[in-house]
């Protein structure tokens, strides 16, 4: 599986290939198709592959003038996005029959940029924690993580370039860690969530995965026009260290190895100061993270709660039943908690900030364990801030685990640049 996914050009090379005539988009897919099919068996990173559809859309993207920031690059699309014409089941029996009739706006955008929609990758159940079939590429008695499992690992052995994904929790960094791709999580709201079936909107942020933090950047650069490219010449003067309140749950393959990342740092290696009220704060955080999480779920599913409860797994159902039993006393104090702790934030720590942490608590557990933990990720989460996770750090026996670089609000391409500084210096053999 590593060798198809080093031989397989990255979005941002593709793209060039196809504008410069060495390749057609028609080929591109065709690749992409073949890796898909030779790997598909073992790994059921896919609900659906609409092998036509994207042929037919490559050859209309052939036949016309050059255009387009994602011209002719396959990509996967988590099925908690609507994609016209295909299945839209978001890890549910309850929506098994579901066939989308319009595009999300993240979707729309990503087919206006030339961007070729290759299918629907698995999802945890309403993107919650119930596991999906997807297998973990490095190692297929692991889970690849969730609730992004299909993207992360179609990524991950070659499949696509590019592929979609949500994070509520720790969705999109935490199969990032566990597959040993690129995960970017952009700052809350930075990318168009309509018509991405909802967990809970206070949370809920699209991202993306890739092999690369430029090819990530191209990606959200095509949803939303900014510029995102990682500044290249930027090499960081010092880089923070955050070991958050949640250390404790580190296993000992991460203790270890972020160990050894952190004296491979050498003098650029500074301890993280945050203000002593955000520090105090950040203790309470996870809790309040789940919390709002739990209520707005019960919220969102409301309705599959009310009308096929037996359809949705033990593990869901109790979390609804535990949303909908908050007061409402309690949600109101609970969200202007969240406000008060994201003001506090933007207004303590400086906007160019950016900090490393741990991605995730250790490598990808064993499949029947379930999809791993979010804890590194709900604080972040929480506040809405950008991140992106790199594969630097490895256990002995060779499972990828991330570091998770983190930024203030809106420091979108200033986390994208220190993390495509980390992966261009540190990144393993």
């Amino acid at each position: 599986m590593s060798a198809l996914t080093k031989n397989a050009p990255g979005a941002i090379e593709t793209a060039r290939m196809i504008e410069s005539g060495e390749m057609t988009a028609t080929q591109a897919v065709r690749q992409r198709l073949e890796i898909i099919e030779q790997l598909e068996p073992e790994l059921k990173a896919w609900v659906y592959v609409d092998e036509s559809g994207a042929l037919d859309a490559a050859e209309r993207i052939d036949a016309a003038p050059v255009s387009g920031k994602l011209r002719g690059v396959p990509i996967a699309v988590k099925d908690i996005f609507a994609v016209r014409d295909m299945p839209w089941r978001c890890g549910s029996a309850i929506w098994k029959d579901r066939v989308a009739g319009f595009d999300a706006g993240a979707v729309a955008l990503a087919r206006g940029a030339g961007g070729i929609a290759l299918g629907k990758t698995e999802t945890t159940e309403f993107a919650f924690y119930q596991p999906t079939r997807t297998r973990n590429p490095h190692d297929p008695s692991r889970t690849p993580g969730g609730s992004s499992s299909g993207s992360a690992a179609a990524v991950a052995c070659g499949m696509v370039p590019l592929a979609f994904g949500t994070q509520t929790s720790g969705s999109i960094i935490r199969p990032a860690s566990f597959c040993g791709v690129v995960g970017f999580k952009p700052s809350f709201d930075l990318v168009e969530t309509g018509g991405v079936a909802p967990l809970s909107r206070g949370l809920d942020t699209v991202g993306v995965f890739a092999r690369s933090v430029p090819d990530a950047a191209l990606f959200v650069e095509a949803l939303t026009g900014l510029d995102l490219q990682p500044d290249a010449s930027a090499a960081p003067p010092k880089l923070p260290v955050y070991r958050s309140p949640v250390w404790n749950e580190a296993e000992p393959e991460l203790v270890q190895a972020w160990a050894a990342f952190e004296t491979g740092l050498g003098d650029k290696v500074s301890e993280c100061e945050f203000a002593p009220e955000i520090v105090a704060a950040f203790e309470d955080a996870p809790g309040l993270h789940a919390r709002i999480m739990a209520m707005e779920a019960a919220e969102a599913l409301a309705h599959e709660h009310a009308e096929w409860p037996d359809l949705l797994s033990d593990a869901l159902r109790a979390e609804l039943e535990k949303g909908s039993a908050f007061a409402g006393d309690q949600k109101i104090a609970d969200r202007q908690a969240m406000r008060s702790l994201r003001h506090l934030v933007d207004g303590l720590v400086p906007r160019d900030a950016v900090w490393l942490t741990p991605s995730s608590t250790g490598p990808a557990p064993l499949f029947e364990s379930g999809t791993g933990s979010p804890s590194f990720n709900r604080i972040w989460s929480l506040l809405g801030l950008p991140c992106c996770s790199v594969p630097l750090l490895q256990t002995d026996a060779g499972l990828p685990m991330g570091v998770q670089v983190v930024g203030a609000m809106g420091n979108d391409r200033g986390v994208l640049t220190v993390a495509d500084w980390l992966m261009s210096r540190f990144l393993p053999d």
